[in-house]
């Protein structure tokens, strides 16, 4: 059998009058591996990378990227039909944050994109035991979404999407253990986009995935690279019958000059779902799942337009966000795309329902071509400043230290912040420095390295009970005032170094 894919957080239900529909099917894509590309399959033992067989995009297994965490593969009888990716995974039973590290560009727009299939790897039924089964997911330091497979079929796959901004030359995906479940993932997937797509995202904004829909008639449920070279995920709008009419053109659809801010493939803008001209308006439900606050939701939907009716109509149409007239009397362009946001503004919608409803003098009912809508993350923690990061893994390296904790950013977020470490968050616009370090009784070995004579902000470093060997180093101090070594305290003072015996 072949895993079906259900998307982030919600499913998305089309209402026409009062009808629900919800839909699932299976992905099938065509493509080429594209340049630039990580793609990481979690829990793929073998040392070399393989081309997938469907897609044709290149998969490095994840070794490079994690550390800890124990490699599985699904159950024997979800393996027939399932994509490469979703047939092993890594499972993260010990510490409350695991990170995966991907390199990045600083300051680069990227898609990132999780996914997860349980397959009764561990032979436990736990996505069907009736028991919470929900672990976390942090875009480097700020929350992102939760991942919920309580009573979940184990041979569907959820994905997550985040579209976000680079801080450094690296990006972290970490897993959140919330004790109700051993966290895991399948896949890692990330894909720059250019600079200038998603304008609101930027360094403290970014979005996640709430559903993103192509309208008309496909084959596919899921239409990604190579149609789209950014290799986003759009899914199929599967209801054709009446009252719906699918549209489709050979014609070009454009973009106008310079418009480079959502960059809708031209093969998903040349097709279109309508209704039947006897009815007046269609409604977008987004049901919001069960791991988000529904009255604290903040949405971003974008419209995709385009008139590729051949005759010259009338349609016109006012869009809403629940009961907040968005757009008045709006008319799609013939042939040119219309992508319809309010700016980057959030919207507060508890029901998440969007409405086109026919205006009095449109002869036509409403048209749509393409559909995203995103929900907000804040990214309001800042990151530990990069110089005192660097050092800090410089000395995990040295001392061959696997500490379970040790994982992701030393001191953000602070409940998450490294055993041993104390960091300083009194300038809540600066990044946190690390200034004091206690690594007493830890087996440590050899020489005292030079890292940490180099963090400008480390005023006490606690070495003792270790098995330290060679002198001091020949190093000017920077801040270190109290440096704890075998069973040595060393007080400086500036030019003074006063030694006490304990």
């Amino acid at each position: 059998m072949a895993i079906s894919y259900y998307s982030a957080h919600a499913k998305l239900a089309w209402i026409f009058a009062l009808l629900l529909i919800l839909v699932t099917t299976t992905i099938q894509v065509h493509c080429q591996s594209p340049p630039g590309f990580i793609s990481v399959d979690c829990g793929f033992t073998n040392t070399s990378a393989y081309n997938d067989s469907i897609t044709g995009i290149q998969f490095d297994p994840d070794s490079g990227f994690v550390e800890g965490g124990l490699n599985n593969k699904i159950s024997a009888e979800f393996m027939v039909g399932s994509d490469e990716q979703q047939k092993t995974l890594r499972s993260f039973p010990d510490g409350s944050r695991n990170c995966y590290t991907l390199p990045s560009t600083a300051g680069t727009k990227y898609l990132l994109r999780a996914t997860f299939t349980y397959g009764n790897y561990d032979g436990l039924n736990k996505s069907r035991d009736g028991s919470l089964f929900l672990f976390g997911l942090h875009i480097g330091v700020n929350i992102w979404e939760a991942v919920n497979m309580t009573n979940w079929d184990p041979s569907l796959t959820i994905w997550k999407e985040v579209i976000t901004v680079a801080p450094a030359n690296s990006v972290s995906v970490c897993l959140i253990n919330f004790s109700s479940g051993t966290p895991f993932v399948s896949a890692l997937e990330l894909r720059p986009l250019d600079d200038l797509m998603y304008p609101f995202v930027n360094s403290s904004v970014s979005i996640s995935y709430f559903k993103r829909i192509r309208f008309g008639e496909t084959t596919e449920f899921i239409t990604r690279y190579k149609l789209d070279p950014y290799d986003r995920f759009w899914e199929a709008w599967l209801l054709t019958t009446y009252p719906w009419i699918s549209l489709n053109t050979s014609d070009r659809v454009r973009r106008l000059p310079g418009d480079n801010t959502f960059q809708v493939p031209e093969g998903i803008l040349q097709q279109a779902s309508t209704l039947d001209t006897n009815f007046s308006f269609l409604e977008i439900n987004v049901t919001v799942g069960p791991n988000l606050d529904a009255k604290n939701l903040e949405l971003l939907p974008i419209f995709h337009f385009a008139e590729i009716n051949s005759s010259n109509p009338s349609r016109r149409f006012d869009i809403y966000s629940d009961n907040e007239l968005l757009f008045p009397d709006f008319s799609p362009s013939r042939f040119q795309v219309d992508s319809m946001h309010q700016n980057g503004r959030f919207l507060h919608n508890p029901a998440a329902i969007f409405r086109l409803n026919r205006t009095r003098r449109s002869r036509l009912p409403p048209l749509i071509n393409a559909f995203e809508v995103y929900s907000l993350v804040r990214m309001d923690n800042l990151t530990t400043d990069s110089n005192d990061v660097n050092y800090m893994k410089e000395v995990k390296k040295h001392y061959n230290l696997a500490r379970i904790n040790w994982n992701g950013d030393p001191c953000s977020p602070r409940e998450y912040s490294w055993e041993g470490l104390t960091c300083d968050y009194s300038k809540s616009n600066q990044n946190p420095r690390i200034v004091a370090v206690n690594l007493s009784t830890s087996g440590l070995k050899g020489g005292l390295v030079i890292s940490f004579m180099n963090m400008v902000s480390l005023e006490n470093l606690d070495l003792s009970h270790n098995n330290l060997t060679g002198a001091i180093p020949d190093y000017q101090i920077k801040s270190l005032k109290v440096l704890l070594m075998g069973q040595s305290r060393i007080l400086f003072f500036k030019d003074l170094t006063l030694v006490c015996l304990t």
